[in-house]
This record gives C-alpha cells, sequence and structure tokens, in this order.
C-alpha cells in the first residue's frame, strides 16, 4: 500500500495567499477496558529503583508513575477510563518548495481508538521468557522478537549507566487495541432511490496486540517504549447472492487490491472467484501495518507548556498543535502584509507560526513535568484539549523519556545529561564584537581603520562572501564552491594574519549544498539556466567541489539515482549524503583547507532542506532523515573541530585564543550535543512579532528551554523586501534596538542582510557607529558573567538568555510574558524596547526575591517585587537592571563605570 504522496511545488508561480493549515488526523478518543481477574483494584508497581507506577480500577481504570519520595506529586498519568494508546492507518501527502514543507493526512482508513489491559507484570532481571509459554498465544507476535529484543537492549542500557548495577524491575504492559464495528447507514443516490452501503471501510474493524514498557534510565529517568503487533482484520463478507456486492473504492485502496478490477453492474459471481477473492483479502490484510500511534495522558486545565525546540511566535503551547519537523522557517510566518506576497509567489514560503529551523520533541510544563521523545519520525503534540495531550507519531512505535525534576532548572540539567550539552566557547568569540561584513580585502581593511577610530572592542570579522559571489537575477549570491576567492580577496593569508596580530579572528561561511561552478550546467534546471545572468565558469577557480562529489558518489540521490538537484533561489545544487561513510572524511578535508589558512570560526549554515523523496546511503525512512541530517550536519563539523585540536602542537595546541568554533541555525532534539553556538536564522528587517525582532527574544527563549543554551540573532535581522508596493528595509532605529538586545546575548554579530544597499548598517554613518561602539562595551561589561554562564552551559546544559519561567516558576504572571523581557542568567534583567518610536519599557519585577533590583543608568533600586514600573529606555540605553547586592550586578556596575559607558 503506498501512503506517502510527494507533491512538487517548487516552481509555481502563483499560488494561494492564504494556505491552510495542512489537515492532520483529529484526537483520537476511546475508551479503556482491562482484565478485572488479572488485574488487582488497585497496586503500586516499581520501575527500577527511584519510580512507581499506581494502577488504580476506578472510574475505568488508571495509570500515575511518580517519583517514590513524592508519591502524591504524578509526573505523567493516563485519563481515567479513557484509552492512552491509539493507532490509525492512513495515506500522507508532502507538499514541498524549496525547503518549505506542508505535512498532510489525506485519508484516514482506519483508526483503533479503545484499548483493553490484559496484564500489567514486573520485569526482573532473572525473569525468563523461555518458561511464560505465552509465546504461542498470541499469533500477532505480541511476545515475540521485538519484545523480547526490546526489554535486553533497555537491561543493556540501564547497567552501562548504572555501573554494572541493573535498574530493575521494568514494568511491562500488555493488551488490545481495537475498532469498533460500523453500524450500516441508509443513504441517498443520486436518481433518489435507496440502497443499503457500508460507510467508508464499515466491513473492516481491526484489532492489535501492544506492549508497553516503562524502566528507570537513570535517577531522574523513566523511559518508554510502545510497540503495536500486525493488525487482526475481520472481514465481513455478504452472504452469495446473484449480483455482486462490489468491494467499496476505500475497501481496494485499503487493501492494496487496485488490480482487482470493477465488475460491472449484474455481473454474475461464480463462487470459488469470490472465495478467491476473500482468500487474496485476507493476505493482503496481514501484510498492512498501522502507520500512526498515538499516547494519550493527562494534563491540568491552567497547565502551560514550554519548549519544542527554537520556536518564534509562541512561549506557552497550551491549546495548540505543534509539529515537530525541520524546515525553512519562512519569509513573515503570518506577519503581513509580507507573508500574503511571499506565498503569493512561492508556495508556502511565508510559513506560519509553527514553522523553524530547529524544533525538538521535548517539553516542560508549569506543574514541572516532561517529555520528550527518540527518533526523527514527525510527530504533533496535539495541546488543544484542557484536560489532555496526545502525541501522534508517524510510525508503528513510539519511544521516549519522561524526566523528572523540582523546578525548570533541574529539568533542563536533567534532559540535557542525556540528549548532551555544548562545549565552552573559546573567550575570543565573546570577548567583542563579530563584525559581519562583505566585499573583499580592502573593504575590510578601510572598515577595520573605521572601528579602530571609534575604539570597537572587535573580536573577529565575518566575511560571508569569501567564497565569491555570483550575479544572478536575484542578486548577488555566493558561490557554492567553498574555497576562497582570490580575486576578491587578494591577500587574503596576509589579510587573516595582519587582524590575527591584533587578536582579531577571520571567520567564514560554508553549508552542505554544492553548486555547479559553470552556470549553464547540464544539471541546472531550465528555470535555473535562465535566471543565471553568467554562462562561463567561477573566475579563478582551482577545484570543482560539485564534480568532486559526484565522482566520489556521495551526493543525495533522486528516484534515478542520480544526484538530487535541489532548487535554491537562482540556481539548483547537490546536497551532500552525510550518511555516506566517506562524506564526513572529504568534507573535513576541505574545512582543514580553510583553517590551515587561519581561519578560526564559520558559519555551518542550512541542513534542514533534505527532500522527503530523496534516496540516502543509510538507506532509512526519508522524513526521518530528513530530522536527522541537521544533526548529523553539526556532528561533521564538531568531529573536524575536535579532530583539528587533538593534531595541534606548540602555541596553536595551548593556546586557547587559538580554538575553533562554527555556529548554525538548523537542529533537532541531539544538535546541542554537537553544535558550539546557535543563530536565530533569517528576521525580517522589522518590528513585527512573528518574524521580526519580537520573534527572536521568543526564538532566544523557547530554545534555551529546550536545550541550546547558546544562542544569537543577526544584528538589525537579515531579510529585506524591496518590491514596488511591499518595502521592508532596516531603519537606523531599530538596528539601534537591535544592538541592544544582543549586547544582552551570548554573542555580538552583525550582518548586513540580503539586500545591504536597502538597510542602514553599523558604518552607515556616526551616529550608528558611535552606537555600534558604545554598546559593543556594553556587552564587554559582562563577560565575565558570560565566561561563568557559558561555562555553566557545558556543564548544566542552563541557557545564557533566560525565560522568567526557570527562576520563578510559581510567579503567575511571568507565565504570560513572552517577548517583553528576559534574564541572563539569573543576575540581569533586560526588558527590551521592540516597537518602533518608543522611548520607554515596562518592566515586571519578579516574586520570590528578597533583593531589590538596581537600574544601570540611574542606581535606582526597584523593591516593590511583584509590581511593574515605566522605565525611561532612550536609544542606546535599554532598561537593564541587575540584583542589588550581588557580586555580578556590583562587578557589573564597577565594569559599566570604568568603560565610560555610563
Amino acid at each position: 500500500m503506498t501512503t506517502m504522496k510527494i507533491t512538487k511545488k517548487h516552481h509555481k508561480h502563483i499560488n494561494n495567499p492564504f494556505p491552510s493549515t495542512p489537515k492532520s488526523l483529529s484526537l483520537i478518543e476511546g475508551n479503556l477496558s482491562f482484565n478485572p481477574h488479572a488485574l488487582p483494584s488497585q497496586h503500586v508497581y516499581s520501575i527500577g529503583t527511584h519510580f512507581q507506577l499506581v494502577w488504580s480500577s476506578i472510574n475505568g481504570g488508571l495509570l500515575s508513575i511518580s517519583y517514590i519520595s513524592e508519591p502524591r506529586r504524578s509526573i505523567w498519568a493516563t485519563i481515567p477510563g479513557q484509552a492512552f494508546v491509539s493507532a490509525a492507518m492512513t495515506e500522507t501527502e508532502v507538499e514541498e518548495s524549496r525547503g518549505s514543507f506542508a505535512i498532510k493526512d489525506r485519508k484516514v482508513h482506519l483508526v483503533c481508538n479503545h484499548q483493553t489491559i490484559e496484564e500489567i507484570r514486573a520485569v526482573n532481571d532473572d525473569f525468563d521468557w523461555s518458561l511464560d509459554g505465552k509465546d504461542q498465544e498470541f499469533p500477532s507476535g505480541y511476545l515475540g522478537f521485538d519484545l523480547k529484543q526490546a526489554l535486553n537492549d533497555v537491561k543493556s542500557k540501564s547497567k552501562s549507566k548504572s555501573k554494572s548495577k541493573s535498574n530493575s524491575p521494568v514494568l511491562l504492559i500488555t493488551g488490545w487495541i481495537f475498532s469498533m464495528k460500523r453500524k450500516r447507514k441508509k443513504v441517498e443516490k443520486s436518481h433518489g432511490v435507496q440502497e443499503k452501503r457500508l460507510l467508508d471501510a464499515s466491513t473492516l474493524s481491526s484489532s492489535t496486540k501492544y506492549w508497553v514498557l516503562f524502566y528507570q534510565k537513570n535517577r531522574h529517568q523513566i523511559g518508554f517504549q510502545v510497540n503495536l503487533g500486525k493488525p487482526n482484520f475481520e472481514l465481513h463478507h455478504p452472504k452469495p447472492r446473484c449480483s455482486h456486492q462490489r468491494l467499496s473504492q476505500i475497501q481496494r485502496r485499503l487493501l492494496g487490491l487496485w488490480w482487482f478490477p470493477l465488475r460491472p453492474k449484474g455481473f454474475v459471481a461464480d463462487a470459488s472467484v469470490e472465495k478467491d477473492e476473500r482468500e487474496e483479502m485476507n493476505r493482503v490484510a496481514k501484510s498492512l501495518e498501522f502507520n500512526r500511534i498515538c499516547m494519550t495522558y493527562a494534563s491540568e486545565g491552567n497547565e502551560r507548556f514550554y519548549g519544542f525546540g527554537e520556536q518564534f511566535s509562541h512561549m506557552d503551547f497550551k491549546g495548540k498543535r505543534i509539529p515537530i519537523f525541520v524546515q525553512e522557517q519562512g519569509i513573515g510566518r503570518g506577519d503581513q502584509p509580507i507573508t500574503l506576497a511571499i506565498n503569493l509567489v512561492s508556495y508556502r514560503a511565508g510559513g506560519d507560526w509553527s514553522t523553524t529551523y530547529a524544533p525538538s520533541p521535548f517539553y516542560m510544563t508549569s506543574k514541572m513535568r516532561s517529555l520528550y521523545l527518540e527518533g526523527y519520525n514527525y510527530t504533533i503534540f496535539d495541546l488543544t484539549r484542557e484536560d489532555r495531550v496526545q502525541i501522534q507519531v508517524h510510525g508503528n512505535s513510539v519511544e521516549g523519556t519522561i524526566v523528572h525534576g523540582n523546578s525548570p532548572i533541574e529539568l533542563i540539567e536533567n534532559f540535557t545529561e542525556t540528549i548532551g550539552r555544548p562545549p565552552e566557547l573559546p573567550h575570543w568569540i565573546i570577548s567583542g564584537a563579530v563584525v559581519g561584513m562583505q566585499g573583499g580585502t580592502e573593504a575590510v581593511r578601510d572598515t577595520w581603520e573605521i572601528l579602530k577610530s571609534y575604539d570597537v572592542p572587535i573580536s573577529s570579522f565575518w566575511l560571508q562572501d569569501w567564497v565569491g559571489q555570483r550575479e544572478t537575477l536575484v542578486g548577488s549570491q555566493l558561490w557554492w564552491n567553498w574555497e576562497v576567492d582570490t580575486m576578491r580577496y587578494k591577500g587574503w593569508q596576509q589579510l587573516v594574519k595582519d587582524l590575527n596580530l591584533h587578536h582579531i579572528k577571520v571567520m567564514t561561511y560554508c553549508n552542505p549544498c554544492l553548486a555547479p561552478v559553470v552556470c549553464g550546467s547540464n544539471h541546472q534546471s531550465l528555470t535555473c539556466k535562465m535566471m543565471c545572468s553568467q554562462t562561463d565558469e567561477k573566475p579563478d577557480r582551482r577545484r570543482d567541489l560539485f564534480e568532486e562529489a559526484k565522482k566520489l558518489d556521495i551526493l543525495v540521490k533522486d528516484k534515478n539515482g542520480e544526484p538530487y538537484m535541489v532548487p535554491n533561489t537562482a540556481f539548483d545544487v547537490g546536497m551532500l549524503d552525510l550518511t555516506h561513510p566517506a562524506t564526513a572524511t572529504w568534507f573535513k578535508k576541505i574545512l582543514k583547507e580553510m583553517v590551515d589558512d587561519g581561519v578560526r570560526g564559520w558559519m555551518a549554515d542550512f541542513g534542514e532542506g533534505l527532500p522527503v523523496d530523496a534516496t540516502v546511503f543509510s538507506g532509512e525512512d526519508a522524513i526521518a532523515a530528513h530530522n536527522r541530517y541537521p544533526e548529523l550536519w553539526a556532528q561533521i563539523n564538531r568531529e573536524f573541530v575536535e579532530e583539528w585540536k587533538g593534531t595541534c602542537i606548540g602555541k596553536e595546541k595551548e593556546d586557547p585564543e587559538e580554538a575553533l568554533v562554527f555556529f548554525m541555525r538548523a537542529g533537532f532534539r541531539g544538535s546541542p550535543k554537537w553544535a558550539m553556538l546557535f543563530w536565530e536564522g533569517d528576521q525580517m528587517v522589522s518590528w513585527q512579532t512573528n518574524d521580526g525582532i519580537k520573534s527572536a527574544v521568543v526564538g532566544l527563549l523557547s530554545s534555551g528551554i529546550s536545550g541550546y543554551a547558546l544562542n544569537h540573532s543577526d544584528i538589525g535581522g537579515y531579510c529585506a523586501v524591496n518590491l514596488p508596493l511591499i518595502k521592508y528595509h532596516r531603519s537606523e532605529e531599530l538596528l539601534i534596538r537591535w544592538m541592544e538586545l544582543s549586547a544582552f546575548t551570548t554573542v555580538f554579530r552583525t550582518h548586513e542582510g540580503n539586500k545591504p544597499a536597502c538597510n542602514r548598517q553599523f558604518y552607515s554613518n556616526h551616529n550608528t557607529l558611535s552606537h555600534f561602539a558604545r554598546l559593543a562595551k556594553l556587552y564587554k561589561v559582562w563577560k565575565f558573567y558570560r565566561i561563568q554562564l557559558v561555562k555553566e552551559a557545558s556543564q548544566k546544559g542552563l541557557p545564557v538568555c533566560r525565560h522568567l519561567f526557570l527562576h520563578y516558576p510559581q510567579d503567575d504572571y511571568v507565565h504570560k510574558l513572552t517577548y517583553q523581557q528576559f534574564l541572563v542568567g539569573s543576575e540581569i534583567l533586560v526588558a527590551p524596547v521592540l516597537d518602533k518610536g518608543k522611548k520607554d519599557a515596562k518592566v515586571y519585577f519578579p516574586l520570590g526575591e528578597s533583593c531589590s533590583w538596581v537600574h544601570i543608568w540611574t542606581g535606582k533600586q526597584y523593591a516593590s517585587l511583584g509590581a511593574e514600573a515605566r522605565i525611561e529606555a532612550p536609544l542606546g540605553y535599554p532598561a537593564v537592571f541587575v540584583k542589588s547586592g550581588s557580586i555580578i550586578g556590583q562587578t557589573f556596575l564597577k565594569n559599566l563605570e570604568e568603560l565610560c559607558i555610563l
């Protein structure tokens, strides 16, 4: 049965400007029943040594998990009398256009929404399955190889994490899920004659065995696995008649029987043919599998949900359906009129509130509950009902972890302990401004001289155009052939050396895609050939990396086994197959050539655009490979950093200022383990909520909750628009306000944007340069604390920039905050001005502190906690506070005075 249809929309130029939300499986509800002879009315089961599960038969049956020392505080529970495992069989359509994706459920053929619990059993290390005798009871294979293998895996994981000490017992829950056979219903035919007909797949009902495992992973985490057996179909055949009762179209689709011709009306069936067809239907039915599995469990009406990766529009997701899928964030994301305009000319390119480069199947709640999923399948977290959560996974199994903690800080620590944490950043990247600019050697030297005259603390020059630029109908774009353009950057090595002598590093740019260096290449689509304004080879090229990768057979392939040419604005590109064992070795050599010239950092861009119909070396599911791709991209870069460090000798090995760093935008759950630093991607140069400066704050804080501890944004935003009727140009006021915001993030980095001539730049005039110099010094003021917070991020996974919820979870007001204010660590409170023309900020001082907050510019103390105050904040003077009497606060104010910023 074909379950996924892929529709390409790359070259569709007139589109619906208001695309609907992709249709997905509705929330599934069903009843729970249990075997009263096998289950006691109430019982407490141990899960490992630190957790317990309570079973109660009251109100139809309930499961509740808690920490043994806190039995009254449930960290996960089912809904009384309601099924907590369900499944469906659906058809899926994926619409794709240049890194934007819409995943839709087209037809739902079967839903098993009711559940029985047959048995709850504690499985100890000495349990012998060969003595159980139940293997033969269930032909669906419920106690077959899969479960035994899962139990063996759980045992080995537990022992490895606890140094040979087992975390038994493991808890096993088994039972059935099933669908209810629908009743016949009278319907009107078009000519008015009534006939009896079954709705959809009503002649088909199904059931299957399931098993659920709960096991202790460590003293703060419970792992769980849910698996389904094969569907057991009950086919109800009508008694033989003279006229053939035709199979409905939906039954044929469901059972894959398209090869059976529909018989004409009045056809007289042969009994042997009817029998053969029934047997064939039964045979095909046995080969089918569920492709949706759902877990449903309890929530509280006032429970707030945070996390889900880097999200840009919301902090609290209660009441929403959150898709977990890596993709372009979009241009506008619902802000108008830009989203409408972009959607009109490029299918769904505007995005919406849920589209993001770096999602994560993880959340924590205001009730100190937390959960994350393993694997890379497309998933929807349905939080639309007040009393429940439903996780819908595209697949027939689900694996995840319930995290225990008594505070948001503890939950982040316990979560990142498993998924991984970033390394400490080298101090040079967090010591001053990262100056993002383009233009070639002389432009860099000229700008350097200007910045010296304004006494700007500089950590590095980030030169994304080091590879040279090409002219297309879109404008000036980079050559995606990762070697220095020695015509644009004459004397490249000397430039790098001269800057390094003044403790200023050079950073560059790369991504996992390669463009043919001949614009008219046979690999380019006709549209891209037309959009290229040059057809000759790239000037002064020494290597053709696309052709090298093609010969090595390390490019992602299309259905015909050829390099998959992925549309990207004005040119098509090949994507590196990061699952191929030869890819990492080859690409690391490219990075080494770059670093051997003295480069010490780079943007590792993209990673979110693997087509879902691509073929990769590993042979894994295309959607899972898509979500895993940014993790693999981060891993290759990080491995190179560590390998290079291991080969250094002398000064390079001993001097931490020679350490490498890369930053990236795409990610998934495990990316914090590999990526050294994140940036938030391509915000609009606007004041708007979903894709402007406000969204940069929300993305910073939501990602921090989700394990992305070190993050920042382009100062001033990236995406400008210069259409006849719609213009988004970066204003001077926006640029300066964004400088103020970035002065309190991990890295202070500028970007000229996609249309530099339309935007105000830090070098535009005396005013912008003066503010840039002053705010770069303000960033330098708290370097001492930033070093401490970066170390804390490496050791505990805690973010540098924090939503107030992390430190004040009992204060109801802080749950209402999104972009209005945030904490730097626990000692600095920032309320950025994010609206055009505004000269003050409304600041809330949270409950839970015993000390007051000191305004850094006036020294005024604010001791009324749980109250708001209106604070003057003219350009260059953001509303910032430090804790009164704290060592961090005192040092901050001392440095502020010494740097003459007051």
